[in-house]
């Protein structure tokens, strides 16, 4: 289960670069963040907005109810050259329809003010994310003092500074290019995973394509010793031909990833099981890879089969139960 207190790079990453890039332009921003929540609020903790002098913005603190006044504030922040603000948001369940909390809630979003002599600390963040590095932003509320930091463990104040934690863009790697990799690449980049497909065998490679994903010819054991994934990684082995797939299996074991997966039948996976432990591998290891991979929803194609392993991995990343309707 990954720390929900922990920002997702995938929204920082592309509000670090706007940052930069209406720096450059010669923009103060404004950059507001959700540090709390009560009751039925629509985003969570970490939720993020830029905000240009101009009333330009780029992501989203709410369902919509509360952005106009987060513009305004953010507006008068730049115009005051004042430094920061805390607002508060509270809607009664009763008025909540009408605004846009669905059923009622409290939001606290802080404003911090983002100067143009501000540019190389915000390049610096951008760089360090490309790189998948775990890092913080302290952000001083009563000065302008803005810094690069280690990892804190979570998102939070400490006294006047807010530490926004960062940790690595998600990630899926999928062994395997063959079709239902495709398919997984589309829904995988919909919902802001970065993708790679590794396979050894050229001729999948060059004779398909991969919308969004970065395409790798090489063995997936030698790929993931160079790569070390992180938690922050998930592991999807589909090609289905054990050479390839144990290999990768043995690989992601003894790594961070968060999910590993392998297509193939329940008679499949348990010889996969028997050949695994026959190498030695302990069995509580083994436990960790979901086969047949993704939610039993009865998929058949390799698009409801990529809907299926996109939700499994959903569920091991939020850390959700299954719900269970019957």
């Amino acid at each position: 289960m990954i720390d929900n207190f922990r920002l997702s790079i995938q929204n920082m990453l592309q509000e670090s670069e706007i940052i930069t890039r209406w720096l450059e332009d010669g923009h103060a921003c404004c950059l507001a963040i959700v540090t709390k929540t009560w009751g039925s609020a629509p985003r969570s903790v970490g939720s993020l907005m830029v905000i240009r002098g101009d009333g330009v913005f780029e992501g989203s603190v709410s369902g919509g109810c509360v952005e106009g006044a987060v513009i305004s504030e953010s507006i008068a922040l730049i115009k005051s050259k004042s430094i920061s603000k805390m607002l508060s948001f509270s809607v009664a369940n009763e008025d909540a329809w009408q605004v846009g909390l669905a059923c009622g809630g409290e939001i606290e979003i802080l404003l911090v003010h983002i100067s143009i002599e501000k540019i190389d600390i915000f390049k610096e963040a951008h760089e360090r994310i490309l790189n998948r590095q775990d890092f913080s932003i302290s952000l001083n509320t009563v000065d302008k003092d803005i810094k690069l930091g280690a990892s804190a463990k979570e998102s939070g104040f400490e006294d006047k500074v807010y530490h926004l934690s960062i940790a690595p863009r998600r990630q899926i790697i999928i062994v395997g290019a063959v079709h239902i990799a495709q398919k997984l690449c589309e829904v995988a980049v919909s919902a802001d995973y970065d993708v790679v497909v590794i396979d050894p065998r050229a001729a999948f490679i060059d004779s398909r394509n991969f919308k969004g994903a970065a395409i790798v010819n090489d063995w997936p054991d030698e790929f993931l010793a160079a790569c070390k994934p992180d938690n922050q990684t998930a592991l999807a082995v589909l090609t289905h031909d054990p050479k390839i797939d144990d290999l990768a299996l043995k690989a992601a074991l003894s790594s961070d990833v968060f999910y590993i997966g392998a297509l193939g039948s329940l008679k499949t996976h348990a010889s996969r099981i028997e050949r695994l432990t026959k190498e030695g591998i302990d069995t509580s290891l083994l436990s960790k890879i979901k086969g047949p991979i993704g939610l039993n929803i009865g998929a058949k194609s390799p698009a409801e089969i990529a809907i299926a392993i996109m939700a499994e991995i959903t569920l091991a990343y939020r850390g959700a139960k299954p719900r269970d309707n019957a």
